[in-house]
């Protein structure tokens, strides 16, 4: 999927850029349980397939030490332009994540149609760089289309694929996403947002 999806920038085709332009009281209730308990600021966090940043500022706007990783260089340098001085990217595949210098001691990932789009042997590193970078009980929140339902080139995924790329992470919650503030292409594919937990330390 990367290839296609960096190509996809390029040409300016990324219907899901409509999606995350619009506001999202559903997806912020979802950070506010987040934040529950915590004082600014609430802690590192890293966008997972980022685009062009527009929930990657979310969380820094939020008051989370933020940082987007992407592996299309258009989309990065788009969000670096919007985002102003005060943003962090990095050009990197998620399949990659130790060696693309985000660094480590992550506190939340934010994964928002990205897992799902990857090969299974993508998932798998992507399961284990993300542990390696995590701190302990660090939290993971992914919304995935259910499996089967192809958009935007994404093949779907469902708790058992997340489980397995994810075995030292607990499955806390699984729920319907609110479609009321997407675009009919992504509401109709009913994705669903699951709810990670870090239960173990990254493996040596």
């Amino acid at each position: 999927m990367s290839v296609g999806y960096s190509l996809a920038y390029r040409s300016g085709i990324t219907p899901w850029e409509h999606r995350n332009s619009v506001p999202d009281p559903p997806f912020e209730r979802l950070l506010d349980r987040e934040e529950v308990g915590r004082e600014r600021p609430f802690g590192r966090a890293l966008d997972l397939g980022c685009g062009t940043g527009h929930h990657t500022r979310l969380l820094q706007t939020r008051g989370w030490e933020v940082m987007g990783v992407d592996s299309s260089r258009h989309a990065v340098d788009t969000a670096i332009d919007r985002g102003g001085e005060s943003s962090r990217y990095v050009i990197g595949d998620v399949a990659h994540l130790p060696g693309c210098g985000v660094g480590k001691g992550f506190d939340l990932f934010l994964d928002v149609g990205c897992f799902h789009g990857r090969r299974p042997a993508d998932r798998t590193a992507m399961g284990r760089g993300v542990t390696e970078l995590a701190s302990p009980g660090a939290v993971l929140l992914m919304m995935c289309f259910p499996r089967g339902r192809r958009l935007f080139g994404a093949n779907g995924a469902d708790a058992d694929d997340i489980s397995a790329a994810f075995p030292e992470w607990e499955l806390l919650d699984v729920r319907d996403a609110d479609t009321s503030c997407m675009t009919g292409p992504v509401a109709r594919h009913k994705p669903r947002w699951y709810r990670l937990a870090l239960t173990a330390g990254p493996s040596v």
